[in-house]
C-alpha cells in the first residue's frame, strides 16, 4: 500500500503538475481509499486516476471560486490611451528645453575669429590646403582644409575666417590639423564658401550663439577631450545653417561675435561645416 500511495502522489506530481496542491480541494478525494482496496489494482489505480482528476475536477473546482483568486498586477501602469495626450503648454515647453540644451552645448564650442596668414597646397594631398591662422594666441594654428576644389589658393591669403579652435588635433597626411575653418555649402556641395566674420572683428574674437547680452554669460569653452567624448560637434552642425540673407544660425540663434552677425558671402540656406 504504501508503494502504491508513493506511486500515485509521484504521478500526479508529474503529470498534473500544480494539480497535485489542488488534490486536497477536490471532493472525489473521498472515493481515494476504495482504490486502493485491492493490491491487485495497483496499477491500474494510478492511470485511471490521473487521467480523469487533473483537469476537470480542478477546472470545476476553480470555476466555482473563481471570485476568489487574487487579482493579477500587468505591468502597465495606465491604460493604453492614457496620459499619451501632451498638452500645447507642455510640448511648448519641451521644445524650448531641448533648444537652449543645444544652445548651451553650441556655445561650449571655440569658435573664434581668425586671419589667414600663410596658405599652401598640401604636398601629399591634392584636396588639401594648409594655413597658418592667427586666433589671437601666442602662435598662429596650422589647419588643414580640403577647399582645394572650391576655394582658389590666392583668396585665402590674408583672409578673415571662422575658426572652430578646441577640435583634438588630427594628423592629416603628415602634418598634425589643430581647428577647422567653418564654411557654407550648397545641398550639393557643390559650392562652397568660408564663412566671414563682421567688419570690425579681430583675430581671437570669441563667437557664440543667441543675443548679445549672451556674451556675459557665456561658459569657458569645454576641452578638446570633452568635445570629442560628448560629441558636441557632432550634435550641433547638424543645425547650423545660413538662412535666407546669408546669416549663420543655429536654430533660431543668431551666431554673432561683439562686432556683429557672422554671414556667407552668397550662399543662402546653406549647410554650415
Amino acid at each position: 500500500m504504501a508503494s502504491t500511495i508513493a506511486v500515485f502522489s509521484g504521478g500526479l506530481r508529474v503529470k498534473a503538475g500544480v494539480l497535485a496542491v489542488q488534490i486536497s480541494s477536490i471532493p472525489l478525494r473521498r472515493e481515494l481509499p476504495r482504490y486502493f482496496s485491492s493490491s491487485s489494482k495497483r496499477t491500474t489505480t494510478v492511470a485511471a486516476i490521473s487521467t480523469p482528476l487533473r483537469v476537470p475536477a480542478v477546472y470545476n473546482h476553480h470555476q466555482r471560486h473563481r471570485s476568489s483568486w487574487p487579482r493579477v498586477n500587468t505591468f502597465c501602469t495606465a491604460a493604453p490611451d492614457a496620459g499619451t495626450t501632451v498638452s500645447a503648454d507642455e510640448s511648448e515647453k519641451k521644445s524650448e528645453s531641448q533648444e537652449d540644451n543645444v544652445k548651451e552645448t553650441a556655445n561650449l564650442l571655440d569658435i573664434k575669429v581668425g586671419r589667414i596668414v600663410k596658405a599652401w597646397q598640401h604636398e601629399e594631398a591634392d584636396s588639401l590646403y594648409v594655413e597658418e591662422v592667427d586666433i589671437g594666441e601666442a602662435e598662429p594654428r596650422i589647419i588643414c582644409s580640403g577647399l582645394v576644389k572650391y576655394v582658389p589658393l590666392d583668396l585665402l591669403q590674408g583672409a578673415a575666417v571662422v575658426v572652430l579652435a578646441n577640435l583634438k588635433p588630427r594628423n592629416m597626411r603628415g602634418v598634425k590639423s589643430c581647428g577647422m575653418l567653418l564654411c557654407a555649402s550648397d545641398s550639393a556641395h557643390e559650392n562652397v564658401e568660408l564663412l566671414v566674420p563682421p567688419q570690425g572683428s579681430v583675430p581671437g574674437d570669441r563667437v557664440w550663439f543667441g543675443d548679445e547680452e549672451d556674451l556675459e554669460q557665456l561658459p569657458e569653452p569645454a576641452p578638446p577631450n570633452k568635445v570629442q567624448k560628448k560629441k558636441m560637434w557632432e550634435s550641433v552642425q547638424p543645425l547650423l545653417k545660413t538662412d535666407a540673407s546669408g546669416v549663420s544660425m543655429l536654430k533660431e540663434h543668431l551666431m554673432r561675435t561683439s562686432s556683429g552677425l557672422v554671414t556667407s558671402k552668397s550662399l543662402r540656406n546653406a549647410n554650415i561645416s
